[in-house]
């Protein structure tokens, strides 16, 4: 898809990985809405986007409110008389063991909040407007940890195995009026969420810039799915095998977070 004119939502975008996306995108053309809850940053991206030439406006939003979520949606298709993208990028990430979350429920209550709710609410309000134009696509953002069994992150996956739920749905009954969906599966990124867990310092992970030209990818060519071969191979296993690939890969995550846990104490 040609980019030059388009108007594609990004939400997550006042940092890492949405802010790198709305910045490449607008650089291909794209006319970028800006929506995250930091104003003062997603004003910097706006200014780093409109200083090269580019297109932007902003939306200040807390998107787990629903007063909030609704306001923002009414003030984009305001200013915007069409709507081509969505991309549910924000997110929320814990890393704890379920033993460590018996008395926890609110770890997973505000995760699924943001990282399900939120991109189902925002789309719901969204879509009638790509309907109505009979085009528009939703990208949304998952993890190669859905696909294959990792664990300490039961919070986090069980709200992108949501999603992607949602996603195969809302393709399965309107991918025959126009409306695409992609959902995108990032292995571990260099970002200010991945950062704020001290153990993942010394793990290689996916540079923003490259993570952020998945998104892209997904916007220009509309796949069912972008992701990494391994995540492929992983979700045909996980299908075919469950039991005997979750038990069998047990044993090589709890050596790498040994190594990772050596790595820090040699800091």
């Amino acid at each position: 898809m040609r980019l030059a004119g388009k108007t594609v939502v990004i939400t997550g975008s006042s940092s890492g990985i949405g802010a790198v996306a709305a910045r490449q995108l607008a650089g291909l053309g794209a006319r970028v809405c800006l929506v995250a809850r930091r104003e003062e940053e997603l004003a910097e991206v706006q200014r780093a986007i409109v200083e090269t030439g580019g297109q932007a406006w902003i939306y200040p939003a807390d998107l787990t409110d629903e007063a909030s979520l609704d306001q923002c949606a009414l003030r984009i298709l305001d200013d915007h008389p069409q709507v081509d993208v969505l991309v549910n990028n924000a997110a929320h990430s814990i890393r704890r063991p379920i033993t460590g979350a018996l008395d926890r429920l609110h770890d997973y209550q505000r995760t699924v909040n943001i990282n399900y709710i939120a991109a189902v609410g925002l789309t719901l309000k969204l879509l009638p407007r790509m309907l109505e134009q009979g085009s528009g696509q939703v990208v949304n953002i998952s993890t190669l940890s859905s696909q294959v069994p990792i664990p300490l992150f039961s919070a986090y996956l069980a709200s992108k195995a949501a999603l992607e739920s949602f996603s195969r749905s809302l393709l399965a009954e309107l991918g025959d009026r126009g409306i695409d969906v992609t959902v995108v599966y990032f292995p571990m990124v260099r970002t200010p969420m991945s950062s704020r867990t001290s153990i993942y310092r010394h793990m290689p992970m996916m540079d923003v810039e490259k993570a952020a030209g998945w998104i892209v990818k997904a916007v220009r060519k509309k796949p069912a799915r972008v992701g990494s071969p391994l995540g492929t191979v992983g979700s045909l296993a996980l299908a075919a095998l469950p039991g005997p690939v979750t038990r069998l890969t047990q044993p090589a995550f709890r050596q790498m977070d040994r190594l990772l846990k050596q790595k820090m104490g040699r800091d």
